[in-house]
């Protein structure tokens, strides 16, 4: 059987409103267990979310096969969208986001394994 490939590593940036701070912050100590499930089922691993200077900076690996179809599953999962609804107004897309792009994507330079 043939070596599964290395994990793609994604990472993305996104802008945290100042004022959701502390309602961001308390929303993500407890993440609903069906959102975290939807998630592991689209073959998302190592997700961690940063925060500095009013910027938040995620980063996740994914393991499957279909990473286009996964995000599609991910973003048409009901828990995970009302999820959005409570997060998306503490957010605010970066100046350089594509029209309709919420979290943009960074370009990976260096990596260490």
């Amino acid at each position: 059987m043939p070596a599964r490939p290395a994990p793609r590593r994604v990472a993305s940036v996104i802008r945290l409103r100042p004022e959701h701070a502390e309602r961001y912050r308390e929303l993500h100590r407890s993440v609903p267990r069906p959102v975290l499930d939807t998630l592991s089922r689209a073959h998302v691993t190592n997700y961690s979310i940063f925060l500095r200077d009013d910027t938040l900076f995620a980063y996740f690996e994914y393991d499957g096969d279909d990473y286009a179809a996964d995000m599609a599953a991910i973003a048409a999962d009901p828990c995970t969208r009302h999820w959005w609804t409570l997060t998306d107004p503490c957010q605010r897309p970066l100046d350089s986001a594509a029209p309709g792009e919420r979290w943009a994507d960074g370009e990976e330079l260096f990596h260490l394994d």
